[in-house]
């Protein structure tokens, strides 16, 4: 039986951060690997080696690469947007009372935004961190995501998602369908969005249109899920594999998925390459591979034993993946030649 943690020895930086890694991203400039913690830590890594700064005295929520600047940005339960340089330094972005600041994202153009999700309110914050707006939607924001230009910002409730102008003071798109949204996901070309939902399954519309579309059969819930490079393929999380569905062809609709890199256990986490067809997936075993979606090959880079992945991120040349778990393995493996 081949070696599956080959690759991790060969080419992976690892490291036991003590608890339940939350999120994991780079920064902008690629030269930072952030892990942050439910312990309220986060853990940056560089060629220097590994740095511990204590951020939040509960837990830290959610992780973002700062659009504005080489550090990060970060969401806890105690109601406060942080942001942390990559030399470790913490500053207070904004307080939104006491609700969980549970999702942050950020868009990187010319005009840089944050966006950041505490109970119902969806804030959208300059790259400086003054508020511009406060979107409210019916119940708690359980996902959001920026389009690839920044103009609209997506964000996944009860009862469907909003998709809201960043520009503009217009009224949402309303896109509804009964039921709890729990993520979300928005096509590369603005031509779909897509919500994972409670009860193992997704639903998306096509956009402007609004038609619907149901994709189903999942043993487990979608906690993950991203369009790849090109928005031909969905990757998804819940299944014994990576499935992915096809965006075009007259698909979803009508189509059966693709399914790749069957391993035992559930996957939980997804990350696509930002350049080519090839999507990393983590299993609740430990167990991390890469599938090239053309070729239909994969590749393991990270053998079960380690807990369930709860963290997967590409850097942004795609030549490095970052890998954490529940029990605080850490990883950054490189892929360059």
């Amino acid at each position: 039986m081949a070696d599956l943690d080959e690759l991790l020895k060969s080419r992976g930086i690892v490291a036991e951060l003590g608890a339940h890694i939350v999120a994991a991203r780079f920064n902008r400039a690629g030269t930072h690997t952030a892990f942050a913690l439910g312990d309220g830590s986060l853990h940056l890594f560089d060629s220097q080696g590994w740095n511990k700064v204590a951020v939040y005295d509960g837990a830290v929520l959610s992780l973002a690469p700062h659009p504005a600047a080489s550090g990060f940005c970060l969401g806890g339960d105690d109601g406060r947007l942080m942001a942390v340089t990559p030399e470790g330094q913490v500053s207070e972005i904004a307080k939104f009372g006491s609700k969980w600041v549970e999702h942050v994202a950020g868009f990187a153009g010319k005009t840089p935004l944050i966006a950041a999700a505490a109970g119902k309110n969806l804030y959208l914050l300059s790259g400086t961190g003054e508020v511009l707006k406060t979107l409210a939607h019916p119940s708690t924001v359980a996902g959001i995501a920026f389009d690839t230009k920044g103009k609209r910002v997506a964000a996944a409730h009860y009862g469907g998602a909003s998709l809201w102008f960043t520009g503009s003071n217009a009224e949402p798109r309303k896109l509804e369908w009964k039921g709890s949204h729990i993520g979300v996901a928005l096509h590369p070309a603005g031509e779909a969005l897509v919500t994972a939902m409670q009860e193992n399954a997704l639903h998306g519309w096509t956009l402007p249109e609004g038609k619907h579309m149901r994709m189903a059969g999942y043993p487990a819930k979608t906690e993950s899920l991203g369009f790849t490079r090109s928005g031909r393929w969905l990757a998804t999380a819940g299944a014994e594999s990576i499935v992915l569905w096809p965006f075009f062809g007259g698909g979803p609709m009508g189509k059966a998925p693709m399914e790749l890199g069957a391993g035992d256990g559930i996957v939980k986490r997804i990350a696509a390459h930002p350049e080519h067809e090839v999507v990393a997936a983590g299993f609740d075993t430990g167990l991390v591979i890469i599938a090239d979606v053309q070729k239909e090959q994969v590749l393991p880079v990270c053998g079960p034993g380690r807990g369930a992945v709860t963290a997967l991120d590409w850097d942004a040349a795609g030549a490095r993946l970052a890998i954490g778990t529940e029990t605080g393995f850490a990883a950054v493996v490189n892929f360059a030649r």
